[in-house]
């Protein structure tokens, strides 16, 4: 009964029955920078706040995602974009020859012309279809759960920090405060919600609903309707990121509605995915060592002549 005791904690449990896989469509284009999901999500899952600070280059004082924060809405303030060399007036007589506005305004309204704007995001773990973290976690603390979302096991992770520099999108963080853990953190997808049935916080707490919450399969239909919408408006620079499987040869479970370039909200436009490069690094370390074995070999046969 002892022994059994003693083995109990290593024996392998069945996994869970898949589920569909669930995840986020962010809307950018909806944002308007309130941080409800950021105080729904603290809220939830009991994180700490932290005292903001006023960091000169942006009115966001949460300025990144972190070990306790696992949702920042990002500002991005687009002022003086007029380009150089060009005036006003010839901006404006292209906006209206490509469409953009109108030629004639209606009514006794005057055509409405401003090169300034703020982007809005909130930003979030990806739950990437091929996590690197994943991928590069030696103890196998990062899992996918049946919703197909990419999870941390805080009993098991080691703090050893792999999967912080396998992070192409900077998510995952350890938690280095004085009283922290030392253990990496970040989003769950709120996962002992979705066992319940419910939706997580910060979906349930978005005012505009620029975050959406629901089956992968589904938001990628909702995405794609709502790019052709705005297409058809005329915001033609709208774009999504992470929908199709070009990012890290499968895709996000949570993606965007961008409405600018993926660095400018400080996505990188082709995420780089470290596993590809264990094959080359290795077949390289094979080819040097038996390199060295023959220099070697040789190195001590004229010795002995």
């Amino acid at each position: 009964m002892k022994m059994l005791e003693i083995v109990k904690p290593l024996r392998k449990e069945p996994p869970l029955p898949k589920q569909m896989a669930m995840g986020f469509f962010t809307d950018t284009s909806l944002c308007i920078g309130c941080k409800a999901c950021e105080v729904a999500c603290k809220q939830w899952n009991q994180l700490p706040g932290s005292d903001p600070q006023w960091r000169g280059s942006s009115y966001d004082n949460t300025g990144q995602l972190s070990a306790q924060t696992w949702r920042h809405v990002q500002f991005i303030e687009q002022v003086g974009r007029r380009r150089p060399g060009v005036t006003v007036e010839e901006q404006i007589t292209e906006a209206k020859n490509n469409g953009d506005i109108p030629q004639n305004a209606p009514g006794a309204s005057l055509p409405f012309f401003n090169s300034e704007r703020w982007l809005m995001s909130s930003d979030v773990c990806k739950h990437c279809v091929n996590a690197p973290c994943l991928e590069a976690c030696p103890t196998g603390a990062i899992i996918r759960t049946e919703f197909d979302t990419v999870y941390v096991q805080q009993d098991i992770c080691n703090g050893c920090g792999y999967c912080i520099v396998a992070c192409p999108f900077g998510v995952i963080a350890r938690d280095d405060l004085e009283l922290g853990d030392r253990r990496a953190h970040k989003c769950t997808l709120c996962y002992d919600r979705l066992k319940d049935g419910l939706e997580p916080a910060c979906a349930k707490a978005c005012p505009t609903k620029s975050i959406q919450f629901g089956e992968v399969a589904q938001l990628k239909a909702r995405a794609r309707s709502r790019l052709r919408e705005l297409h058809e408006r005329g915001v033609r620079e709208a774009r999504l990121y992470g929908e199709d499987e070009t990012i890290l040869e499968g895709g996000l479970n949570s993606f965007f509605l961008l409405l600018d370039e993926p660095e400018v909200y400080n996505l990188p436009s082709q995420p780089a995915r470290p596993s590809k490069n264990v094959a080359p690094a290795s077949f390289w370390t094979i080819v040097a060592a038996v390199i060295l074995g023959l220099l070697g070999i040789l190195f001590f046969k004229e010795d002995e002549h």
